[in-house]
């Protein structure tokens, strides 16, 4: 268990649930809360994203971008603690069970929701699944936002208010909560990649942090995680999300120490610590800004 417990890499969890906790809360206050609904969209984003971590364990080891110089949480395939086989096998595991735990809510929500399901699958496996994967070519980022933002907490809401509404009304205000999330969400894999930038290079994955450089990948990490903690703001005053909204903006001490490392430092052992202080700063905005909506 402590083997599989690593390599699922717990600290990124928080991308996962932060937004399906901001997505029942928005859908807690608006009376359409449905407990089964959101502990289905809870187990399904759990795996969703343990899947693709184990997934990029195994293809970054074939591909050779993860190896002995690199910093960071240990890969239990490059490590030798478990085969590529086994790690592939346990990512199709993760795979399978985040279908079954969405497969209630395939039905609830019916084809928006199967399309979601089918394209988070897919861009789950594809993450590093070769040369031309979307870590590869730089452009995960962009999913990450996506899927891990309004995708995430406008589906869970969605699939609550299904039955209620004709599963046809999804607010504009609730895809645009799930930005906040989204941009921080994408600011943990931008930290990942300037963290491993010499590495990723080296094995050819070109990330984001790879075509930008360091420099201009931390003004996009700083820019990133305070456009996402403050964009309660936007959705306050531009878009008539309640008031206790701008709760979520306390969050902003919280990404303030990143930057800094960030901004002073390019050795990868220092920076590592960066990946899980903006999680924590993810689930904390995220909490902050679910409890300001309720008020």
């Amino acid at each position: 268990m402590r083997l599989w417990t690593l390599a699922a890499r717990p600290k990124t969890l928080w991308a996962a649930v932060a937004p399906v906790v901001l997505g029942g809360a928005l859908a807690w206050e608006a009376d359409l809360f449905h407990a089964l609904a959101w502990g289905c969209a809870f187990l399904g984003a759990v795996f969703i994203q343990i899947g693709p971590n184990f997934a990029n364990d195994y293809h970054d080891f074939l591909l050779g971008a993860d190896t002995e110089r690199r910093v960071g949480p240990t890969r239990v395939t490059q490590a030798g603690l478990a085969t590529p086989q086994a790690v592939r096998r346990a990512a199709i595991l993760m795979f399978a069970l985040a279908t079954l735990a969405g497969a209630y809510l395939m039905v609830r929500g019916g084809w928006p929701i199967v399309i979601v399901g089918v394209a988070s699958l897919a861009c789950g496996w594809l993450y590093t699944a070769g040369r031309k994967s979307l870590a590869y070519l730089g452009i995960a980022d962009l999913f990450v936002f996506v899927f891990f933002g309004p995708v995430a907490v406008g589906g869970t809401y969605y699939v609550q208010a299904a039955d209620l509404v004709g599963g046809a009304a999804l607010p504009l205000v609730v895809l645009l909560a799930g930005v906040g999330p989204g941009l921080l969400s994408t600011a943990i894999l931008l930290a990942n990649n300037l963290r491993d930038l010499e590495t990723d290079a080296a094995a050819g994955k070109r990330t984001l942090g790879v075509r930008l450089g360091r420099r201009a990948g931390v003004a996009m990490y700083a820019a990133w995680v305070l456009l996402g903690v403050l964009w309660p703001l936007v959705l306050v005053y531009g878009f008539d999300a309640p008031t206790g909204a701008l709760l979520g903006c306390l969050a902003l001490p919280l990404v303030l120490g990143p930057i800094r490392t960030l901004a002073r430092t390019d050795d990868p052992a220092t920076i590592a610590p960066v990946l899980g202080a903006t999680a924590r700063a993810l689930l904390v905005y995220s909490v902050l800004l679910a409890v300001g909506w309720n008020l």
